[in-house]
């Protein structure tokens, strides 16, 4: 006689199942079980890496904190090296002298309570790379970046390399303006506008002849429209190029036409040879209205124009859209410049923006 634990797999049972039927319990307990054990390992993860870079932050804080209060800071390197050595000997690999001075220069960088929060969602690999950028609101910047879009650490680095932050159109902003906008993305994942849109846009990609048209560079961005949506940034979808817009029986039409996934908000792009013009915000208002009015679905917010230009003229800009909001002028360029041109062109803007408020 089989006992209840032979019950399941006794030959009535087995002759009574089809594989079919078999099939139809197995399966959803493959998938509810696999989810469960992944879900688990997910979550030993990130706890793993949660508390190894906040031991890692500890032993950076107490060897800064050591060498700062017996004024021994002059001394570090040979103090280190030293360190290095005897860790290693008693606890194995870990403890290099560069996996020490990067454990140090995290711990200065960034405090306890931000650690403790970036742990969770960042790498130790992350933290090295935004505990190279002195500046704390910049930090922020890019850390609030990687934890939304889910960044890996190369693409960190590259967006730190590629000015990403002096390009964007907040940058030019008082400090406290900047600090708002992050804490309010962190706290309610409300994105200011600001963080989104640039003030130059790099285009090296596109292999434009020397002298090309309006209708040539339209062509080439949408012959490479993937690299011009992880240029524009991430949330942003093509919808429509050449978009007509017909009013009193004239037909428009508009360049690009694209939506923001975040923003919730569809997002009208013109392409312009030359400088901004005054003409080309009052053709920009047009099709923002006209977009407003046939258009935006329920839930979505106001449309925003972008009119990229192939020539800055920053102040012309300031004076003109001191106060339009939903119209953004941009430079794009066909080349990559200096890191020293877009901290000099970052460096105007925040002048002329000063001098606009005073």
């Amino acid at each position: 006689m089989s006992n209840n634990s032979d019950s399941y797999i006794d030959s009535g049972l087995e002759t009574a199942f089809n594989n079919s039927d078999l099939s139809e319990i197995s399966n959803p307990l493959i998938e509810k079980i696999t989810k469960l054990v992944e879900n688990t390992r997910n979550k030993v993860a990130v706890y793993l890496n949660s508390e190894t870079a906040i031991m890692y932050w500890f032993i950076g804080n107490y060897i800064h904190s050591e060498l700062k209060q017996k004024d021994k800071i002059k001394y570090g390197k040979q103090i280190l090296a030293t360190l290095s050595q005897e860790l290693t000997q008693k606890l194995g690999k870990g403890f290099s002298y560069s996996a020490l001075t990067r454990m140090v220069k995290v711990a200065e960088r960034i405090d306890q309570q931000n650690i403790a929060t970036l742990s969770q969602q960042l790498s130790w690999s992350h933290l090295i790379e935004l505990s190279g950028i002195e500046n704390e609101l910049k930090r922020g910047f890019y850390a609030q970046n990687a934890i939304s879009h889910k960044w890996n650490v190369r693409f960190l680095r590259d967006q730190i390399d590629a000015q990403l932050f002096e390009r964007t159109t907040i940058a030019k902003q008082p400090e406290v303006i900047i600090a708002e906008a992050l804490e309010k993305w962190d706290t309610t994942n409300e994105i200011n506008p600001e963080l989104v849109f640039k003030n130059t846009y790099v285009l090296d990609f596109l292999d434009l002849p020397a002298n090309y048209s309006e209708k040539e560079l339209e062509n080439a961005l949408i012959t490479n429209i993937e690299h011009f949506i992880l240029e524009l940034g991430k949330g942003f979808a093509f919808v429509e190029r050449q978009k007509r817009i017909s009013v009193d029986a004239i037909d428009y039409h508009l360049d690009l036409l694209f939506y923001h996934r975040k923003l919730k908000r569809l997002i009208a792009i013109d392409l312009k040879l030359g400088k901004f013009k005054p003409e080309h915000k009052a053709q920009m208002e047009l099709y923002l209205r006209w977009l407003q009015k046939n258009e935006m679905q329920e839930g979505e917010q106001k449309p925003i124009g972008l009119i990229l230009c192939s020539e800055g003229n920053t102040e012309h800009v300031e004076l003109l859209m001191l106060e339009e909001k939903d119209i953004k002028v941009a430079q794009y360029l066909t080349e990559l410049p200096s890191k020293e041109w877009f901290a000099d062109k970052l460096h105007r803007a925040i002048e002329i923006a000063k001098s606009a408020q005073s």
